[in-house]
């Protein structure tokens, strides 16, 4: 039960180590393992023996990422390349009406383009032609690096894509693409690929608007096409995880599959004798293994957590053993780290996992005895409750988490849970399914409007819910720290036993609520573009640069509050801004001419050009070099100190999947 938790402990350290470990730090920590088991071996200690596995396990997280870094070969651009190129197109990530997301490998520069040193990029492409996995394409192209995150602490995006080989963002330059040559068609992710394709087109053909969208992303994973207005919607009613593919709708499914086989040979004669029960487990597997193709495979890691359990369930059942055990959690956890140990940095693998543990640890606790129900009244009573208190646990144990990756709650999320999962559990996953098995033969599209009606009704609850919750949900800004006392009261919940497992999560309760948010931003300086967000009044303004950047809408909705176009406070020529606060003043300099004026009685100096020696030393200087080294710069006014406290996105440069600057 501890293996995974010494795993991700392993892989914490590494990646919060200060610089890149070398390999000697790594063989160390092996060493010191394997020492530890052969002592134990030699003396017969089994409390030693069981010390010497979880360190096993804790340098093997450890040594994960660089491991699996090596394997996919990860080199990172480090400066745009513009150019034609000859790619193959790996993976279809999403194609919408915008155009279409890819992953290409293989590039063969052209007419004299510069050779990028990297094994994969991700391209944003026009949606025509349509493209499948192993197409081979040319195209004029412009490849950037990767960028940082946008925020301390926000998703970083060079990390993500170290870890998964991709070392370059980027975009058509020319507005064509051809194709050079077509795919093999035996090929399974291309064979995959088409399926997901012919299935997206059948819902387009019958379907429009929100449940078009939802009904793709709930049957195949495709979320492309979800608008944003829908999703706040459904974030703000707490069913944002209902078009998320995961452990809901791979039990509705595999389950059907099985209680419809089970049914379906219990009614024959001719079979008696026969393991119906592990005949209809068998297909339950396929079936939650079909749904995970259709899903992204290995890539969707909450189905792909879901399908690990399901198999082990069915696996359980099959053996003749008990299913819904901790046990199981900690084996799909483990095996779904050592394939994809990036994973665990993500909100999915931290949402999904929380959420299950939680569940069956409630499941294991004794309960009393309960009366069995008698009529229908009693047991629809019995379901109501039960979907209710599955909700509050699920939402229970993932409000950490999802508050601190999303910034937003859903106070009300038992309820929109309680009035939605009705539809999905018997309208919508059902005609899902019945749907795509009536597609070979052209009769899909009865199911398909029922399925779409069930959805119209889920976003009519969510629609709902969302304006009861009106005023209630909040913008909580959570610490790093938080997440560690997260994960600690999930391992001390997972491997104790009985109501003991309940007291760790209530002590790490207040401690985060008194301790845990963190002070809003009052300055936001973007590395990349001329923005300089200063705080005005309620929410923030700008002082500098432009509405709609990429930098100013993702603080805007990381924040929730708009960013004016102008700010109050700023007096502006062509040197420069003066931006003068009841608390502080900032000067941001354009032209060096200014420097002389601005350099000296400013709390804070912001300079896109190099400064002169002991510019700014009355408060805090930011020029290019900090910028450049930094990212994004967070600041804070501390009225105590009369001075910023001051935070860049990327604290050091030192580590394999940052991009240096040039």
């Amino acid at each position: 039960m501890l293996l995974p938790f010494s795993l991700i402990v392993g892989l914490i350290a590494y990646a919060a180590w200060p610089s890149e470990p070398g390999m000697l730090l790594h063989g160390v920590a092996g060493l010191m393992a394997l020492g530890v088991i052969g002592g134990a071996l030699l003396l017969g200690s089994l409390g030693g023996l069981r010390l010497g596995v979880q360190l096993a396990a804790l340098a093997l997280g450890f040594c994960l990422l660089p491991l699996h870094a090596a394997v996919y070969d990860a080199k990172m651009l480090t400066r745009a390349v513009y150019g034609t190129y000859e790619a193959r197109v790996d993976e279809i990530i999403s194609a919408g009406a915008d155009g279409q997301r890819v992953v290409i490998s293989d590039l063969v520069p052209q007419e004299g383009a510069r050779m990028p040193d990297i094994r994969r990029a991700r391209l944003f492409l026009p949606n025509e032609p349509a493209l499948a996995p192993g197409d081979r394409i040319r195209a004029a192209m412009r490849l950037a690096p990767v960028p940082g995150p946008v925020l301390p602490g926000a998703h970083d995006g060079q990390f993500h894509a170290y870890f998964s080989g991709i070392g370059a963002y980027g975009s058509v330059t020319g507005g064509t693409v051809s194709v050079v040559a077509a795919g093999d068609e035996g090929n399974m992710v291309r064979r995959v690929q088409a399926l997901r394709n012919f299935i997206g087109a059948r819902i387009d053909a019958v379907l429009v608007g929100a449940s078009a969208a939802i009904g793709k992303a709930m049957v195949m994973g495709d979320q492309s096409d979800i608008t944003d207005e829908t999703r706040d919607v459904m974030a703000a009613s707490g069913l944002a995880h209902i078009y998320s593919i995961s452990g809901l709708h791979l039990s509705i499914v595999a389950g059907g599959i099985f209680w419809l086989v089970r049914l379906a040979l219990a009614s024959v004669p001719l079979v008696v004798g026969w393991p119906v029960k592990k005949i209809s487990a068998v297909a339950g597997i396929l079936a939650a293994f079909f749904y995970l193709l259709l899903a992204g495979g290995m890539d969707n890691v909450p189905a792909f957590r879901s399908t690990l359990m399901l198999g082990l369930i069915f696996g359980a059942v099959l053996a003749g053993r008990r299913a819904l055990t901790m046990r199981n959690v900690a084996i799909a956890a483990f095996v779904i780290l050592l394939i994809d140990p990036a994973s665990l940095f993500r909100p999915s693998f931290q949402l999904s996992f929380s959420a299950v543990v939680a569940l069956i640890g409630v499941y294991e606790m004794p309960r009393g005895g309960t009366p069995a129900a008698n009529g229908t009244v009693d047991r629809l009573v019995k379901l109501v409750s039960a979907t209710a208190w599955t909700s509050f646990i699920a939402g229970f144990a993932t409000l950490l988490f999802s508050a601190y990756h999303f910034q937003q709650t859903a106070p009300l999320g038992v309820v929109g849970n309680l009035l939605a999962l009705p539809f999905v559990s018997f309208v919508i996953m059902p005609f899902g399914v019945l749907s795509v098995l009536a597609m070979p033969f052209g009769a899909d599209a009865p199911f398909l409007m029922v399925m779409g009606w069930g959805i119209e009704r889920m976003v009519d609850v969510a629609e709902l819910v969302a304006g009861w919750s009106a005023g209630l949900t909040g913008n909580p800004l959570l610490a790093g720290w938080t997440l560690l006392v997260g994960l600690l009261a999930l391992a001390w919940f997972a491997l104790l036993a009985e109501r003991w497992r309940l007291l760790l999560p209530a002590l790490a309760m207040p401690l985060i609520l008194v301790f845990g948010f963190e002070p809003r931003p009052d300055v936001l300086v973007a590395d990349t573009t001329q923005a300089v967000a200063i705080s005005s009044g309620e929410g923030m303004a700008l002082a500098s640069g432009r509405t709609g950047s990429f930098a100013v809408d993702v603080w805007s909705r990381h924040y929730q509050t708009p960013i004016a176009a102008q700010h109050p406070g700023a007096r502006c020529d062509s040197l420069g801004c003066v931006v003068s606060t009841d608390a502080f003043s900032v000067a941001i300099v354009r032209n060096a001419a200014a420097f002389a004026e601005d350099c000296f009685g400013h709390d804070l100096v912001i300079a896109r050009i190099r400064p002169p020696v002991g510019c700014g030393a009355e408060g805090v200087m930011i020029g290019p070099e900090q910028l450049a080294a930094g990212g994004v710069h967070w600041l804070h006014w501390d009225a105590a100190a009369g001075r910023f406290d001051v935070r860049p996105a990327i604290t050091n440069l030192n580590r394999p999947w940052r991009v240096v600057p040039r």
